[in-house]
């Protein structure tokens, strides 16, 4: 099992380089750089432009390499971390790196945030929102200008649940990486307050009671997933609310070296990756990197 890393200088490539090692080590896998450039033209141009094309993308992998390979040459982010580096070519780069995850038997992929948001949140980019709904393994997205090193390893998972029976098969799912990577799991569901009318028509705490009873809700089925045995009664168990999904997401403690996990939606293919409305958001607005995993019948 590999993790495979996208990365491209420029383009949140820092972000992905960090949190691959990270997870290689914790995970104790090798890491593979891969960054994609442009497939030379097929056939040949009367003007030599198809093997000029090339040679310029042959020099764009090895100055990604040589970026890569410098940035990475700090002992305490290579600690432990078996590091190999690749270039492939492709007309996408989002389908180039689907075949790499299946060529090295990727156990995850891992990409850097969009360089244009917020600053320490997950900005999804083009490249990323393709693979969020295709990727056939764990797609880990780093905030943007997220800095960490492998040494620090994950020091908790947070999975977000919601009362279904995918949620319930996810957290099953997550619980079982924790254990392999030997931190706690914290289960969290999240809800956010509806906008407000004004004046409201149902009264101005009737927003305040629909979350209430939704929290309540959220509790039983969080309580449910220990009667059932998806999980120990020792693992923390937390309900987020806010009036935006901002506040929701702060309305909790992470720390430094957690990650989120989110399931996908089952509306998409089998072991592909496929979000609804609400995954997104949390993606958006998530402080910490976030690892989304694909579909399972």
């Amino acid at each position: 099992m590999t993790v495979v890393v996208g990365y491209t200088p420029g383009k949140g490539g820092r972000g992905s380089l960090d949190l691959g090692t990270q997870l290689a080590h914790a995970l104790d896998v090798p890491m593979a750089v891969v960054t994609v450039v442009p497939r030379q033209w097929s056939t040949p141009s009367m003007a030599r432009v198809d093997a000029e094309y090339g040679e310029y993308a042959r020099q764009v992998g090895q100055e990604a390499e040589r970026q890569a390979r410098a940035y990475l040459t700090d002992a305490d982010t290579t600690v432990k971390v078996d590091l190999t580096y690749r270039t492939v070519t492709g007309r996408s780069i989002a389908s180039a790196l689907v075949d790499a995850v299946a060529e090295l038997g990727a156990s995850v992929l891992v990409l850097g945030s969009s360089a244009d948001g917020q600053v320490g949140r997950v900005v999804v980019g083009s490249t990323a929102d393709k693979l969020l709904h295709a990727s056939p393994v764990p797609l880990a997205i780093s905030p943007r200008d997220f800095r960490s090193v492998a040494a620090e390893g994950v020091t908790k998972v947070t999975c977000a649940f919601s009362d279904s029976h995918s949620s319930v098969a996810v957290v099953g799912r997550v619980h079982a990486l924790a254990t392999q990577l030997g931190v706690p799991l914290r289960v969290a569901s999240f809800g956010v307050r509806g906008a407000t009318m004004y004046p409201p028509v149902t009264g101005i705490t009737a927003e305040d009671s629909v979350l209430d009873s939704w929290a309540d809700e959220a509790e039983a089925a969080q309580r449910r997933l220990v009667a059932e045995g998806v999980i120990p009664e020792s693992v923390e168990r937390v309900i987020a609310t806010g009036a935006t999904w901002s506040d929701t997401m702060a309305a909790i403690p992470w720390q430094s070296g957690e990650v989120l996990a989110i399931g996908s939606s089952s509306m998409g293919p089998l072991a592909r990756v496929f979000l609804g409305s609400r995954a997104t958001k949390l993606i958006r607005h998530a402080p910490v990197p976030v690892i989304v995993l694909p579909h399972q019948g």
